[in-house]
């Protein structure tokens, strides 16, 4: 699906690292080249004529994004530099200001960096407690699990839709509905979801999300955050500077700028979010309904091959996500994938920016394979006979 559109498939590689970041399509360099090329001024700073075609372009990209999640208003889109920075705008921005001592935040074990390490500096910070939400067997949440886990400290659930290990998709929906009827607001970690299934927030009723351009084919450097209007209103800027204020005294007086201004100081990665917006252009025109029928697909026939390889151990066979966590038994992950390298197959290896979910899978490193549009059935069937290698750990030494 979509092959020849990516310059990278073709220098004979397999690429099952999109958990990580997506290979990207001609459509975006020629969106940044074209900007860089041929209207570079900056955005929202003057008033001729290639300024103000940057303005149009970079609202327009806006609107894309706001019709992609099926938000209210262009204003609840805020572009950040990825989904770590559009998380760290909320919890130090909007829930540093409005949670107090002893507020319990639930999170999971399988969580990304991005949604813990921000927490533990609010725990130590504000007196907050962390409290997580056990998984299940199969390594999943399970609404019996989120009802049992809240208590009437409980303010914040903070979540990824999907996670980048387990890859286990959560019933959102009915988690976000439960904690509003108590008052409970909700995160949510979208970089493993928006770019894999249909993210329509306000079907989801979610709070906030976060996600990030390059997990989708878009550039790095570019993310977005996604908040209902009055909670944004009520957000306060960590960054200031260029473009969040309307004017400023010498004695301090100052007034800031209206929704998304008010969160994106500086001049912004342009060209970057120019692209991302062609980018989107370019995935809805495939379908994203068409992209997560893809994985599921590939998915299935991945794990039946799997069984086939000798001492293969996978670790999420039940989730319906792109993503398989797994092992050669008494290999190495990281040794392994560098013997999957010699044969041209890029997987991640470590714990994947997941450092406590060790606790719940009872091993600190895995290999991880993730999936998206562009890989095929083919590929697979040359990953599995490399792994079905009898000299395999003879190369691997």
């Amino acid at each position: 699906m979509k092959r020849e559109d990516f310059y990278m498939l073709k220098e004979n590689i397999i690429y099952f690292d999109n958990g990580a970041t997506t290979l990207k399509p001609k459509v975006l360099g020629e969106a940044i080249s074209e900007y860089y090329n041929e209207y570079s001024a900056n955005a929202h700073r003057g008033d001729y004529d290639i300024s103000l075609k940057v303005d149009a372009m970079y609202e327009e990209a806006r609107e894309s994004v706001k019709n992609f999640i099926n938000a209210e208003k262009s204003k609840e889109i805020i572009f950040t530099s990825g989904s770590t920075d559009s998380l760290n705008k909320i919890i130090f921005g909007y829930f540093k200001y409005h949670l107090k001592k002893d507020d319990e935040v639930l999170l999971t074990k399988s969580e990304h960096a991005s949604n813990v390490l921000p927490w533990f500096e609010l725990q130590e910070e504000v007196g907050i407690k962390v409290n997580y939400i056990p998984l299940n067997e199969h390594l999943e949440v399970t609404m019996e699990n989120v009802k049992n886990s809240i208590t009437d400290k409980t303010k914040v659930i903070s979540i990824a839709h999907i996670t980048n290990v387990v890859g286990d998709i959560r019933p959102l929906k009915e988690i976000i509905e439960y904690a509003h009827e108590r008052g409970i607001l909700v995160n949510v970690d979208g970089a493993q979801s928006v770019p894999h299934i249909k993210t329509d927030v306000q079907e989801l009723d979610t709070d906030f999300l976060s996600f990030s351009a390059h997990k989708m084919c878009g550039p790095t450097g570019v993310g977005v955050l996604y908040g209902k209007e009055e909670l944004l209103k009520n957000t306060r800027p960590i960054i200031f500077g260029g473009g969040m204020n309307a004017s400023y005294q010498e004695d301090g007086t100052r007034v800031y700028d209206d929704l998304p201004s008010l969160l994106e100081a500086g001049t912004p990665n342009i060209a970057g979010v120019i692209g991302f917006g062609k980018v989107l252009e370019y995935l809805n025109n495939i379908g994203i309904e068409n992209i997560e029928k893809k994985e599921q697909e590939l998915k299935e026939y991945a794990l039946n091959k799997f069984t086939e390889i000798p001492n293969m151990i996978v670790y999420n066979d039940y989730t319906k996500s792109g993503i398989i966590a797994f092992n050669i038994k008494d290999i190495f992950a990281q040794d392994l994938a560098i013997y999957l390298n010699n044969y041209g197959i890029c997987v991640r290896a470590g714990n994947h920016c997941s450092k406590i979910l060790k606790d719940e899978i009872g091993i600190k490193n895995t290999c991880r394979a993730s999936f998206y549009f562009y890989n095929t059935k083919e590929e697979i069937d040359k990953f599995v006979e490399v792994l079905k290698n009898p000299n395999m750990k003879n190369e691997i030494i």
